[in-house]
């Protein structure tokens, strides 16, 4: 895997009475998984997200519905739209990511490296960039 981002895969097992998908820790994902959380019935025009991480890495599901990512590394930026529940967004640590676009009935769920820590985010984005660059904004 390379990169700050990447779409990853997940096993589908299907058989005559409907699908299955997995995910291990350190296996399908790239670490273990310390925390598990998920987004719901979220209001229509809301954004969730708007932060990074200095340490933690994620993966993002749609297990239900769909929403688009808007991501940001400091040097590339790309807007994801996740809608199948058989693939996530993996995203390594200093990734500034924002949430929109949320579908009717969508479920976002997060799988995440460590425990919640709130030292850990990044929540002010000219804080980020000059982290992730070495620049100061504009």
């Amino acid at each position: 895997m390379s990169g700050s981002w990447e779409l990853v895969h997940f096993p589908i097992v299907s058989d005559r009475r409907g699908n299955l998908t997995f995910i291990e820790g350190s296996r399908t994902i790239p670490f273990d998984i310390n925390r598990v959380y998920y987004l719901y019935d979220v209001p229509g025009g809301a954004h969730r997200g708007g932060h990074a991480h200095k340490e933690l890495h994620q993966v993002v599901i749609a297990v239900s519905g769909s929403f688009d990512i808007h991501l940001n590394d400091g040097r590339r930026q790309q807007t994801v739209t996740l809608n199948r529940s058989y693939y996530g967004l993996y995203m390594r640590n200093m990734v500034w990511r924002e949430l929109h676009n949320f579908s009717s009935g969508a479920c976002c769920l997060v799988l995440a490296s460590r425990h919640y820590d709130e030292a850990d985010y990044i929540r002010d984005f000219d804080e980020f960039l000059f982290k992730a660059t070495g620049e100061r904004p504009e």
